[in-house]
């Protein structure tokens, strides 16, 4: 796919949408009805929709919000993976491969924010 708009050039966009790809199956499998499958569809479609939004705000703020927010949906995802396996519905080693692509996610995104955000954190030996 030729990138269109600046977001799709992000790796970690990129990697939103095939953590959506992997998640699929699993959601395809569970009952429309059972609460933690709706919420994971939100939460997974958030993480690239915020990537979006967020890489076309001019501010820093307004970037660094949003990304912020893809960062909490990528939490809130991996939250959702262990709730899918206290609920007996997957074991943990079929949920893992997910938590793994969530975790390059949530690194990528709080790279973003701290490329994006005028506070560093530890920079400069604490002085």
């Amino acid at each position: 796919m030729n990138p269109m708009f600046d977001h799709e050039r992000l790796e970690v966009y990129q990697a939103s949408l095939q953590f959506i790809t992997w998640l699929e199956p699993f959601l395809e499998k569970l009952p429309k009805s059972l609460a933690v499958r709706d919420q994971l569809d939100r939460a997974s479609s958030s993480i690239p929709l915020n990537l979006a939004e967020g890489n076309g705000k001019f501010t820093k703020p307004d970037r660094c919000r949003f990304f912020d927010n893809a960062r909490g949906s990528a939490f809130e995802c991996a939250a959702g993976l262990d709730v899918l396996v206290a609920k007996r519905k997957f074991c943990v080693e079929e949920m893992t491969p997910g938590k793994e692509r969530l975790r390059g996610i949530v690194s990528m995104t709080v790279g973003l924010i701290r490329a994006t955000s005028d506070y560093r954190l530890h920079e400069g030996g604490g002085d």
